[in-house]
């Protein structure tokens, strides 16, 4: 029996060695990588998948990618018709009758919403959408309606405010004659598009299509699509502060080890753990010790710094907060202190108060007051704005150089608070001042540029904003 044993055992060791020599002797053949989508997905969902395989490749893989499909959130999650819905992409149906394509048959055919809205993402985050509904970044229509002599006014065209200002502002989206989105308000994913069914806002405007990723919202590149530029250079302001700096040095992993966790779970992302210098979102947006997560970035603002003069956020008219200005400066207190002891935050916002209090002093009224004299004389035309040089300078003595030396002292970076906000301030102001004196002095009426170039925007505020 012992001897049978041992034959079995040696013969068994010889096949085995025969096979793994067999198995040397083979190519390594690289097992193809397949994403599973047959299991806990309807039929209907497995064809829009498979479609969207084959015609748009980028848009699969972008969702392959994302926490949605290791949820089983597919395209109809989001995308299928709901009660109300107008944006019915009427084009989609022409694909359940193609003999070309396997999973165009009738029998998965399900009527298709174009746009994915704040109000469609609430049926799964309700909390983010009511946050993100009370926002700057939701209301911003309305605001630059109510701030903006480029709108008021009419001095730029429909077209200039499509491609530039309402690429980040938001339009207001319509249906056309034909039943389809006009193109004059699409394509568009700016923070306070109106939609058509009444949401505003478009979660894609940080959270990127089709990946949605909550990594990407919490880099500052998901910012600088809109701020940046002369008249609102957060990005290049925080990229010259030291938390950009740090954030620059550390966020790669060939310059160091990264110590940059983005990928942590919604309402964990902690500084000293998952980050060393804070981002935008997570002084603005993330939670951070006691103080809870918040998709309503006007919130832990203590002065408006986009206004012409600065105010309290509750005083901000075009858009009060609702909030109490020291409420608010504890809980971004309180975000600071992560990192910083309480003289270190302390002083700082005496230097920021200090700032505010000599822009507003110092420059905007005085210039203010100069324009109301120049306007009761009749020295400028308020028919139009722009056409005259001293309206363009009053304007970007605030809108240019006021907000960068504003924004510089709020966010640290003294190059944008000196050189091109104060410092620019000083020269924008004594020249404005020396004109308006000289047309007072001699009676003058001031230059007008007439005509005024591309000056045909409508004028009439949208009546599905300001619906009073």
């Amino acid at each position: 029996m012992r001897r049978t044993l041992l034959f079995l055992t040696i013969g068994l060791l010889a096949v085995g060695l025969i096979v793994i020599t067999a198995m040397a002797q083979q190519p390594n053949f690289a097992k193809v990588k397949e994403y599973r989508i047959e299991r806990s997905v309807p039929p209907e969902a497995q064809a829009c998948i498979e479609c969207h395989r084959a015609t748009t490749p980028g848009v699969f893989a972008d969702w392959a990618k994302s926490r949605h499909a290791n949820a089983n959130i597919t395209c109809l999650d989001c995308h299928l018709v709901q009660p109300g819905d107008q944006d019915i992409a009427q084009g989609h149906e022409k694909y359940y009758s193609r003999s070309d394509m396997p999973w165009g048959e009738a029998k998965y055919k399900m009527p298709i919403a174009s746009i994915v809205t704040p109000k469609d993402c609430s049926r799964c985050h309700p909390d983010e959408a009511t946050q993100y509904s009370k926002s700057k970044h939701a209301n911003t229509i309305e605001i630059i309606w109510k701030l903006d002599p480029w709108l008021n006014k009419g001095m730029n065209s429909d077209n200039e405010r499509k491609t530039g200002c309402l690429n980040c502002h938001g339009t207001v989206i319509k249906i056309d004659e034909k039943g389809v989105i006009d193109p004059g308000t699409w394509p568009n994913a700016g923070v306070g598009r109106l939609n058509l069914d009444g949401s505003l806002g478009a979660c894609t405007s940080c959270h990127t299509r089709h990946r949605f990723s909550v990594a990407e919202a919490r880099m500052p590149e998901a910012c600088d699509q809109c701020h940046l530029g002369p008249d609102h250079p957060q990005i290049e302001i925080y990229e010259e502060s030291k938390h950009g700096t740090i954030y620059h040095a550390y966020k790669s992993e060939h310059a160091y080890k990264s110590e940059y966790n983005f990928n942590a779970a919604g309402g964990t992302w902690t500084a000293g753990v998952d980050y060393r210098a804070p981002t935008c979102a997570a002084c603005h947006m993330s939670g951070s010790g006691k103080e809870p997560t918040s998709h309503d970035v006007t919130s832990r603002l203590s002065w408006e710094t986009q206004a012409p003069l600065t105010v309290r956020p509750q005083d901000f008219k075009p858009f009060p907060s609702g909030t109490n200005w020291q409420d608010e400066r504890q809980k971004m207190k309180n975000i600071c202190s992560a990192c910083h002891g309480d003289a270190w935050i302390n002083d700082f916002y005496d230097g920021f108060d200090k700032a505010v209090e000599e822009y507003n002093e110092v420059y905007f009224k005085p210039a203010k007051a100069k324009l109301d004299e120049l306007y009761d004389k009749g020295l400028l035309d308020k028919t139009k704005f722009f056409d005259e040089r001293l309206e363009v300078d009053y304007y970007e003595l605030w809108h240019h150089e006021g907000r960068r030396a504003r924004m510089g002292a709020m966010m640290m970076a003294p190059d944008y608070a000196w050189w091109h906000g104060f410092y620019e301030c000083k020269l924008r102001f004594v020249n404005y001042m020396e004109e308006a004196n000289h047309l007072l002095e001699t009676g003058k009426k001031a230059y007008k540029a007439d005509p005024f170039p591309n000056a045909t925007g409508n004028t009439q505020r949208p009546k599905e904003i300001f619906k009073e």
